[in-house]
């Protein structure tokens, strides 16, 4: 599922300017926060009806306990972390707007270790071996 998933991924920015110089409209900025909203409203409804069939809105309140946040905050940071991707992939679509894909690929790559090397710095999480592959990983496909 995880090849899959990448797989795929790795066809969406392309596609997306596919679509922008197939369009028989000029590509405005108007036009690019309607795609980006029309393609997060149906991914949401995609996922949703899949957790809806798994069950999987039970699970929530029992992994609020896991995590000991109670379940107010960790409803919060589900919904920050729901908005901080759409600010992502934004601004993924808009670099594909401004300049291309192969752009906003290479800032995907290069951004990707610098999200992890945050999270050491700010968290004061260790850094272990699995940390350091998932550093290397990114830098290597980038380079």
């Amino acid at each position: 599922m995880t090849l899959a998933a990448a797989a795929l991924y790795g066809f969406i920015l392309p596609l997306v300017e596919l679509t922008y110089k197939k369009g028989k409209q000029e590509i405005s900025y108007d036009l690019v926060m309607e795609y980006q909203m029309v393609m997060s409203l149906f991914a949401t409804l995609f996922c949703t009806v899949g957790m809806l069939v798994n069950n999987d809105f039970k699970v929530i309140g029992r992994e609020a306990r896991e995590f000991e946040l109670g379940e107010g905050r960790y409803y919060v940071l589900a919904v920050g972390c729901a908005l901080i991707w759409q600010c992502f992939f934004l601004g993924a679509v808009g670099v594909i707007f401004c300049a291309s894909s192969l752009l906003s690929g290479i800032l995907i790559s290069v951004l990707l270790p610098v999200t992890e090397v945050l999270a050491v710095i700010f968290y004061d999480e260790k850094f272990q071996a699995e940390k350091g592959v998932s550093l290397v990983l990114p830098l290597r496909g980038f380079i």
